[in-house]
């Protein structure tokens, strides 16, 4: 029997995608793993299996820039890649410092050619990559660090390896002032990738501290260069974008930003409410959205580790990739520039737009498909400040490379659950 012209067809969904600037009702076709074809009334009759998207959102496989997936590897801190990825309705992980020039290749070898999912990252600065979730302060100093040779490592490979993760907070500028950033800069340039910073205190100040922390982002914004991205706007540990003098955001941040720095939600346990309304009301949006979603601070289905609570990451609210979304949007921030962060602009940021991140004729066929539950719902941040919202999205299932995957991850957070 004769092949018809389609493998697929998501058929009258709300298809949103941002790099195309679609926001309608469409059918989506699919052909050997990649977009077919994009316009309204395509004919079933063409498809060897036809899937009814109405009164769904339909867009590009979602992508997470801030994943923390080194399962094993890294201890407690390492989730299960699909969890986090297909069966959490979302395309594309980006392991953010994770895998050091040491563990790479168990990196390539057990989590990323394995997944389901697309797994990429931004390679530690650090030798020690993320053990046990930088639970140990004296493994990340400048002796640490080793520039030269994770150069090499990172341009041996480059198919996986898309940036460069450190960290400027108060506990480390304590130790080694700026000294660590500063060479993992040297990295990133080295590769030709860019530069991720973590912001927001992680570890105790030592010696005699620091007194002020607004002098982190003071020194950390002119070593960084257009391309490079900082974390964790929202924080709600000192050193982040809100200065800890005025309660404002830092005027650094926008003279940053004019000159092309990105910024990242991180989401994590550090997100804050607070902070999130005072960025946003100064006019500064995310470029993208991380999870930040690791085993000190999201229920994976897995059995507890002891001592989760004496890790600086560890938060007790629930969130995943989509929950954050939901809260963008209670925040106020539109749902098409809401899905960008997590499309366009992030396939943009990892450099793989050309095959990833818009629903164009011909790129790979990575489709999510989710619910837009209309509501009374109460979201709540690690700091126990509440937002009232009316809506939420809910992950249904996905396509990877046209493959179907249904959400049934344990990470992902049920709308119904919030409901008020």
């Amino acid at each position: 029997m004769e092949r018809k012209p389609y493998d697929l067809l998501l058929k009258s969904g709300r298809v949103v995608d941002p790099a195309n600037r679609s926001d309608g009702v469409l059918d989506v076709a699919i052909k050997d793993g990649r977009i077919a074809a994009v316009e309204a009334g395509i004919n079933p009759d063409l498809a060897e299996e036809v899937i009814d998207a109405e009164n769904r959102l339909v867009t590009p496989g979602l992508i997470d820039t801030h994943a923390h997936v080194f399962e094993h590897v890294t201890g407690r801190f390492g989730l299960n890649p699909d969890r986090c990825g297909v069966q959490a309705g979302v395309a594309t992980l980006v392991d953010q410092g994770g895998p050091s020039l040491m563990t790479l290749p168990a990196f390539r070898h057990y989590i990323s050619e394995p997944a389901h999912s697309r797994v990429l990252c931004f390679l530690s600065a650090y030798l020690v990559g993320g053990l046990e979730g930088h639970h140990y302060p004296q493994l990340y100093s400048p002796e640490d660090v080793d520039v030269k040779r994770t150069i090499e490592v990172g341009l041996a490979n480059r198919d996986l390896v898309k940036g460069i993760k450190a960290h400027a907070e108060v506990g480390g500028k304590s130790r080694w002032g700026m000294d660590v950033i500063k060479q993992a800069r040297d990295i990133a340039r080295g590769i030709g990738v860019p530069l991720y910073i973590h912001l927001g205190q992680i570890w105790p100040e030592a010696g005699k501290g620091i007194d002020d922390p607004d002098t982190v982002i003071e020194e950390l914004v002119p070593l960084m260069k257009e391309g490079d991205i900082l974390a964790h706007p929202f924080t709600r540990h000192p050193g982040g974008f809100i200065s800890s003098k005025t309660g404002e955001l830092h005027p650094i941040i926008r003279a940053g930003l004019d000159r092309g720095l990105r910024v990242d939600v991180g989401h994590g346990s550090h997100f804050s409410f607070e902070m999130a309304r005072k960025v946003i009301d100064a006019g500064i949006l995310p470029n993208t959205l991380g999870a930040d979603m690791h085993g000190y601070n999201t229920d994976a289905g897995q059995a507890k580790t002891a001592n989760r609570e004496a890790s600086p990451f560890f938060g007790k609210t629930r969130f995943c990739l989509t929950h954050a979304m939901t809260e963008l949007l209670a925040l106020g921030v539109s749902l098409n520039e809401v899905i960008a962060t997590v499309t366009s602009n992030a396939a943009g940021m990892l450099g793989i737009d050309d095959e990833v991140g818009s629903l164009s004729v011909g790129q790979i066929a990575d489709v999510s498909v989710l619910e837009q539950v209309r509501g009374r719902f109460t979201l709540t941040d690690n700091s126990g400040v509440t937002v009232n919202a009316s809506e939420a999205l809910r992950p249904l299932f996905m396509l990877r490379e046209g493959i179907r995957f249904d959400v049934d991850s344990p990470v992902v957070v049920e709308p119904m659950d919030l409901a008020g």
